[in-house]
């Protein structure tokens, strides 16, 4: 656990806990200020790797409203993420709403990826989803109500080139994220997969891409909040999203 006392108050106890990997920069960050900024008193669980953009990420919450706490964590590794779900349990209790966020992208054609760049990119966006979701997901049903988001990409619905790896995990992420709807609806938890395009982080800065092609994160993090407040009578269970101008 990041500082746990420079959160805010503990006066949103009974406000739901969204827990968020990846919340140390671009649309996980994004998605905690809407969250933050919108439910006031919200209590975030942000996990990352990058302590230091964590920690600015976990003030910048606490200072919108939100009860904030940092957990750093390597969230494709089993121990790593056991560890971390003690602590978010030990700290917060139950988790209402998961964010699977994390994930990396390295460009690479097919004959020119290396097995250990393949296995790196599927643990950091397919296996991480599968053990953070194992484990909060189980609470989730036991209580008949929760919601889970799996952050996939176009890359998980369609092929890119010079994406092999990538393409791979997301369209894996996709899949499991299909099989768990299935699997948990009767217990009331929704489900969904976001599929974005193009979307504006410090990345792309030096791509030669104008700002204006691409999405900006806040956008994507809106869409998760959005469909986060629907009635729970409702589920979106895939939400596509694109530049207005078409892909890249």
């Amino acid at each position: 656990m990041i500082n746990p006392r420079s959160s805010a108050s503990s006066a949103g106890k009974n406000s739901p806990v969204i827990l968020i990997t990846g919340a140390s920069q671009g649309i996980g960050a994004a998605i905690a200020k809407v969250f933050a900024r919108e439910l006031p008193g919200v209590r975030l669980a942000l996990v990352a790797r990058n302590v230091k953009n964590l920690a600015a990420v976990q003030r910048a919450c606490a200072k919108l409203g939100a009860v904030a706490e940092g957990f750093a964590c390597d969230v494709a590794d089993e121990a790593a993420v056991a560890a971390m779900a003690a602590d978010v349990t030990k700290r917060f209790k139950a988790v209402d709403v998961l964010i699977n966020n994390a994930g990396v992208f390295v460009a690479a054609p097919f004959l020119e990826t290396k097995v250990a760049d393949f296995d790196r990119i599927v643990a950091d966006n397919l296996r991480s989803a599968f053990l953070v979701t194992r484990a909060f997901v189980p609470a989730m049903v036991a209580r008949k109500h929760g919601d889970v988001f799996f952050m996939s990409s176009i890359a998980g619905l369609e092929a890119y080139p010079n994406s092999a790896a990538y393409c791979a995990a997301k369209f894996g992420v996709t899949g499991l994220a299909k099989v768990l709807r299935e699997e948990t609806k009767i217990a009331g938890v929704r489900v969904c997969c976001v599929h974005p395009g193009a979307t504006w982080s410090p990345s792309w800065s030096a791509s030669g891409v104008a700002e204006e092609r691409i999405m900006p994160a806040e956008d994507v993090a809106r869409a998760f909040f959005d469909v986060y407040r629907l009635g729970r009578r409702t589920v979106v269970e895939e939400i596509v999203l694109r530049p207005q101008l078409g892909d890249l």
